[in-house]
């Protein structure tokens, strides 16, 4: 085989590596890191502290959050100190409405009665849509440049993409599942990552 043959097989699409199944590989090596982190209540003190201050930093009327799963950081006790701190504001959770389509929003308080929605996870029970100007959206990992790897569905993307105005992205992770991550064409960098280290 001529060296320029052997060159065009070392590079032809089928050897080259899948960016889908590297990050499959990145996804499962990250949850498995995250369920096993050491000191874990004392990282998650130090992110609601973290994100406490940024929220108090930041002119946001309607914060998005989300329901915790998969061993991510609990931000539920942040957000109600965040809503109880000044009148008026409001907080909200997101839902999915079908397979494939931005995250809708629905408002949320400490008590604030829940059901079921897709994929198992907790939702608001008959409670009003609504538009957040902020969302905290949880991190698999992360990249130093802000990209965030979640869990594959793309609802994040696909929300911050859609709305008219845009929010402010704030992701949330630990300071072990930093990575190096190549961003793909839909990804969306978070405005602010904020770990157990600080917001930055």
């Amino acid at each position: 085989m001529s060296s320029r043959s052997a060159t065009s097989a070392a590079t032809s699409p089928a050897s080259l590596p899948d960016p889908a199944e590297d990050r499959r590989a990145q996804r499962a090596r990250l949850l498995a890191l995250r369920a096993g982190l050491p000191a874990r209540n004392d990282a998650d003190a130090r992110i609601g502290a973290a994100l406490s201050e940024l929220l108090a930093g930041l002119a946001v009327r309607c914060l998005g959050f989300y329901w915790p799963i998969q061993q991510e950081f609990d931000a539920r006790g942040a957000v109600a100190q965040w809503l109880a701190a000044v009148p008026g504001r409001q907080a909200a959770l997101p839902a999915v409405s079908r397979p494939g389509a931005p995250l809708d929003f629905h408002r949320w308080d400490p008590d604030t009665p829940m059901t079921k929605g897709h994929y198992g996870i907790p939702v608001p029970d008959g409670t009003e849509a609504v538009t957040p100007d902020a969302l905290v959206i949880p991190c698999v990992g992360f990249s130093p440049d802000k990209f965030r790897l979640g869990y594959g569905g793309g609802f994040y993307d696909r929300t911050l993409a859609a709305m008219a105005h845009r929010p402010v992205a704030i992701g949330i992770g630990y300071e072990a599942c930093r990575i190096a991550l190549p961003a793909q064409p839909h990804d969306v960098a978070m405005d602010w990552i904020v770990t157990e280290a600080g917001a930055f």
